[in-house]
């Protein structure tokens, strides 16, 4: 099973420099590559669940640490699951200009990377659940392994390459790595497609909408 160590090693043997700088330089490399990654991928590996709780006449929520995306927020009442809408800043406070007035919330909106509004303000506490992307722990020889280098170590190595042929300007090289990084990615990009769907569906967006795509005319067998 492919480790950190394992790819460090990886690294090192493809360039042919065990020089004490470019080794040092390494878990800078590493850390830039698991960014993009991080930046790129649409996965379930990246996605995290938290609990949340809306205290009563707040309308301000913390997210959890390291949040990137937010999937979706739902809280609870009376045992039914409310799906809170995102919606922009203006909305929230077109809808809901007076926040001292209370009710049950419905919208949200990314206040900052670690902030959100919700509208209306809550008119009493309410428990739910938050879906978010985060970066995965980051990559070191104390932490040895994370999603990237159990699902995604083909792409991790691409982009790592990428970043070590730029350290040591082999600038000839780095677009032959960037050329299987992305395709890596492609191949990433289609597993998360298959993910959203079942042999009997239409291929489906993030959203939970179907695409558009049309699937191919299943060819006639010919007898």
């Amino acid at each position: 099973m492919a480790n950190y160590t394992f790819l460090v090693n990886d690294i090192i043997q493809a360039t042919e420099n065990d020089s004490t700088e470019f080794v040092d330089y390494i878990p800078k490399i590493v850390n830039r590559a698991e960014e993009r990654l991080t930046k790129m991928l649409d996965d379930v590996g990246l996605v995290e669940i938290s609990a949340v709780a809306l205290s009563a006449t707040r309308n301000k929520f913390a997210l959890p640490t390291g949040t990137r995306v937010i999937k979706n927020i739902f809280i609870e009442e009376n045992g039914t699951k409310i799906n809170l809408l995102p919606r922009t800043d203006e909305y929230i406070n077109d809808y809901w200009p007076v926040s001292a007035s209370t009710g049950t919330p419905r919208y949200y909106s990314r206040q900052t990377n670690t902030s959100i509004y919700f509208a209306p303000t809550a008119s009493a506490t309410y428990s739910g659940k938050i879906v978010f992307t985060k970066r995965p722990t980051t990559l070191t020889s104390a932490t040895n392994t994370n999603y990237f280098t159990d699902f995604c170590y083909d792409a991790l190595y691409y982009a790592s390459m990428v970043e070590a042929s730029n350290f040591m300007k082999n600038y000839s090289v780095t677009p032959i790595y960037e050329e299987q990084f992305q395709a890596a990615i492609l191949s990433l990009a289609n597993q998360a497609r298959r993910t959203r769907r079942d042999d009997m569906q239409n291929p489906s967006s993030p959203a939970g909408a179907d695409t558009g795509i049309i699937p191919p005319t299943p060819i006639s067998r010919i007898n």
